[in-house]
């Protein structure tokens, strides 16, 4: 088989990279004729395929006239930038994918950036131009701007230009001549993607990119061989350049290379190949495999730091125990630190408390997604309201800054300004968008985002496209104004009776409906007005041997307002927590007491 490729498919979110993967797979015959594939294929957890996102990068390879093209299918969500970041390490090229109505997208230009400074060579695919309004002329137009913009070498705007439906199965060098299935991106992927540099014969150097865990084989390191060979069996010395005089000798025990969706087992692999190696309980992210005679190790590439913390904490509400099989701080604090083994992203740190930990990420989605994991796993816990982290600079105190992009009807431009101004959001440009749409881009704090996006739907009446990009640290920009309504709490614990909750539901909108059991100090819903309210919503009506006429008539209850994570987590103040286990997500008050409450506040 001639040399091997190893390529990187990046893109903003929801412009096609993952079904792009399928057709490639489909075309170079990793499936039989009459196999049941399910649609994105790649995004093989269940919360990548309900929220239709790609969350962890996933490496497969296809075979294209006797040669092995690698390919790592990337997150488009910024939240998840940690593993496009070290992943554009372990290839040799990329194709941009760029959604021929949209044009460059916020994301588009972070993963970008990072395939420029590293020089890979770019192939640019023009997706989805069998969309009615697509618009592929004027989108490769704006990614050359893009390309000017970032600083491109001159090589890189020479880069090729390939248009393509993936949902159609087809590519073609112009917009109008699809039909030639994916044979023209293969063509072009082997011309311009270079092979992998490396020598075989200099001394083994192997470095981990990321990390996959079986039942069976325990933990497993994904890397690339930059230089020399390894074999199954052989012994190999692990070393991290953070920490180059911690060397250990370690064994390899068994050796595969990505084919298709599976792993195949082989004894020997040389520079260039991108292979997955077991039987090393310590490997980890960064670290390399080196000749135990002589001992290298090679870069890392710096990943981003954390923008937003939580605080983790043991369930100690009155229904604590009820749903959960994991509730204890020992399994929490367990769960969490296994997570740093596949997340280089996120930190994890123990507080004062033996019941809490600091957990800090890259945003709201990267955390919630390690919460509702969790939640699924059987873990039961409680998580606080999310806070930046500030940075101290030449002695004054920064913040995390975001680029936010709205793409908005006319008729709501004055109400998401006034939004996100009141945010400390400062207006940067307006232009007209494709569509009737109008887009506008914001320099925010990431503090000023926090709750924002549920309000943006409503706002927008869910006409409106929303996308964030994190963009440095700049100087604090004051306080930012709590949310304008306050909470219904329960008065007592039992269970949501209709009578009570109808008594209730003039006061605002409710998050439980009938049935179902609350607590004392739990909140319920959401105040029409500033300020918490307590309400009894398990109130009993008093039954009499008089009946009079209508006032037993059945009483209309107003659908109960269920919240996802993200919506409590972009709900609750500072004294309010998110009680999180398998089956429920509940809102409640730090202090449950309401007396104490009261003292807490005048102290």
């Amino acid at each position: 088989m001639k040399k091997n490729r190893n390529v990187a498919i990046i893109a903003h979110v929801d412009h096609g990279k993952t079904t792009l993967v399928d057709r490639l797979l489909w075309e170079s015959g990793a499936f039989r004729q009459n196999q049941v594939v399910a649609e994105r294929v790649m995004d093989s957890g269940d919360l990548e395929r309900e929220r239709g996102i790609t969350i962890l990068a996933k490496n497969t390879s296809v075979i294209y006239n006797d040669v092995k093209i690698n390919i790592v299918d990337t997150p488009g969500h910024a939240d998840f930038g940690g593993e496009v970041e070290r992943v554009l390490k372990m290839v040799d090229g990329v194709i941009l994918v760029v959604d021929a109505f949209e044009g460059p997208m916020p994301q588009t230009k972070f993963v970008l950036k990072n395939a420029l400074d590293l020089n890979l060579p770019l192939i640019c695919c023009i997706n989805k131009v069998d969309r009615p309004e697509a618009r592929p002329h004027e989108v490769v137009d704006e990614v050359l701007e893009l390309l000017i913009e970032l600083d491109a070498a001159e090589s890189l705007l020479d880069s090729p230009f390939i248009f393509a439906s993936a949902k159609k199965g087809w590519t073609a060098m112009e917009p109008q001549d699809g039909g030639e299935g994916m044979k023209p991106l293969f063509d072009l992927l082997l011309e311009h993607i270079p092979v992998p540099t490396g020598d075989i014969a200099a001394s083994t150097q192997v470095l981990i990119y990321n990390m996959d865990y079986n039942n069976y084989l325990g933990r497993i390191g994904i890397g690339k061989i930059a230089n020399g060979s390894i074999r199954a069996g052989e012994p190999v010395a692990i070393v991290n350049i953070h920490e180059p005089e911690k060397v250990k000798q370690v064994k390899i025990a068994k050796l595969y290379e990505f084919l298709g969706l599976d792993q195949v087992e082989v004894q020997e692999a040389a520079a260039g190949a991108i292979v997955v190696i077991s039987g090393i309980p310590e490997i980890k992210i960064g670290d390399t495999l080196c000749s135990p005679e002589e001992v290298k190790p090679l870069p890392f590439s710096k990943i981003s730091e954390p923008t937003l913390a939580m605080n983790f904490m043991v369930n100690d509400s009155p229904f604590a125990g009820q749903e959960g099989k994991f509730l204890t701080s020992r399994q929490v604090r367990e769960r969490l630190y296994k997570e740093l083994n596949t997340d280089v992203s996120l930190r994890v740190e123990d507080t004062d408390s033996t019941e809490t930990f600091k957990v800090s990420g890259r945003g709201e989605l990267h955390l919630s997604i390690l919460i509702e994991t969790m939640r699924r796993e059987g873990y039961e816990f409680q998580v606080s309201k999310p806070a930046v982290l500030y940075k101290e600079i030449d002695g004054e105190r920064h913040e995390p800054m975001e680029l936010v992009t709205i793409d908005v009807p006319e008729e709501f431009m004055g109400v998401v300004i006034q939004k996100l101004g009141s945010r400390r959001g400062e207006m940067l440009k307006t232009s007209l968008a494709k569509g009737g749409y109008t887009r506008i881009e914001f320099s925010i704090p990431a503090r000023g985002l926090v709750g924002y996006r549920a309000e943006f739907l409503t706002d927008t009446k869910g006409n409106g496209i929303i996308n964030t990009l994190f963009d440095g640290y700049g100087p604090y920009k004051g306080d930012i104004p709590e949310r304008s309504q306050g909470s219904l709490i329960s008065f007592e614990t039992g269970s949501a009776v209709p009578y009570g909750m109808y008594n209730a539901q003039e006061r605002g909108s409710l998050f439980v409906a009938p049935g179902v059991k609350v607590y004392t100090g739990m909140v319920v819903g959401r105040n029409a007005r500033s300020g918490d309210m307590e309400v009894n919503i398990c109130k009993q009506k008093k039954l009499t041997n008089i009946r009079a006429s209508g006032s037993d008539d059945a009483l209309r209850l107003v659908p109960a307002e269920i919240l996802s994570l993200e919506q409590c987590l972009e709900f609750i103040t500072e004294d309010e927590l998110v009680e999180v286990t398998p089956l429920s997500l509940r809102i409640r008050k730090k202090i449950l007491d309401s007396g104490l409450r009261a003292k807490a506040r005048k102290g």
